[in-house]
């Protein structure tokens, strides 16, 4: 098992990965794009084995990085330093977020196919990508295998994907594996497997406040492999391409809305 985690991208998604991640004994070397001194409080939170470097430092000093940055971010990555590195893409594509990216809008590319082009030499894996940030951490489930909720992992190299799903296991999560990178149009935002299916559903009579907090320290029931793979069987392309506010619990979407504008 990969002992050292790289992460570029340290907000939401990484932050819940990287505590699920040093939780189980791993070693965490955290990045952003404003510098490792903005990840102290992470870093403390974390404690002894975690550290904070540049992306490229972070990469270079780990076998597996994940990246949680918005898609509209991807020709930054340090494609050098990650040459050779298993790279989970967690990056969905919201051009309410990223702007148009003509690219993808043809459904021609998928985003994870986009960014393996731009990180020749690595191994990308698409995976961790399809639950909201509070459920990725609180669905965790690494003591009971019995327990566990199965998220789908996609990936054009199959001893990148035995290693991704090793840390999936350790962290807490089944993989089902749905094949290559050109395939995982069936887990990105808008599909039956994306979000909603890990989600809790929010009790009547709530207010939005108590929804919202009921709704994000609530874990989701578990999904198990049969149910993931019907969920996977269903998926048809979409058009528009990419996610939208509709696809995601209202809950969710209300939260999110907070956190962009600051509230």
């Amino acid at each position: 098992m990969t002992q050292s985690i790289g992460f570029i991208g340290s907000g939401s998604i990484g932050g819940a990965l990287a505590r699920l991640a040093a939780a189980a004994g791993l070693n965490v070397v955290l990045s952003n794009s404003r510098g490792p001194k903005t990840l102290a409080d992470l870093v403390g939170e974390l404690g002894r084995n975690a550290g904070a470097a540049t992306p490229e430092q972070a990469a270079q000093a780990s076998d597996l990085v994940v990246v949680a940055t918005p898609l509209k971010a991807y020709e930054k990555l340090p494609a050098a330093a990650l040459k050779g590195k298993i790279v989970i893409d967690t990056m969905n594509y919201y051009p309410i977020r990223e702007g148009q990216m003509p690219i993808l809008d043809t459904a021609k590319l998928t985003s994870s196919e986009l960014v393996q082009q731009h990180l020749k030499g690595a191994k990308v894996v698409k995976a961790l990508h399809n639950q909201d940030a509070p459920h990725l951490f609180i669905n965790a489930c690494p003591l009971d295998r019995g327990s566990r909720t199965t998220l789908p992992i996609a990936g054009d190299d199959p001893e990148a994907k035995k290693a991704v799903t090793r840390f999936m296991d350790v962290i807490g999560y089944n993989a089902i594996d749905i094949g290559p990178l050109s395939e995982s149009w069936r887990i990105e935002p808008g599909t039956p497997i994306y979000v909603w299916p890990y989600a809790p559903t929010v009790p009547d009579g709530l207010s939005g406040e108590e929804a919202e907090h009921w709704y994000s320290t609530t874990a989701g029931e578990p999904l198990s492999v049969s149910q993931a793979e019907e969920l996977i069987a269903k998926a048809v392309k979409k058009f528009p391409v990419g996610g939208f506010p509709d696809d995601l619990p209202p809950a969710w979407t209300s939260i999110a809305a907070k956190r962009r504008s600051g509230k």
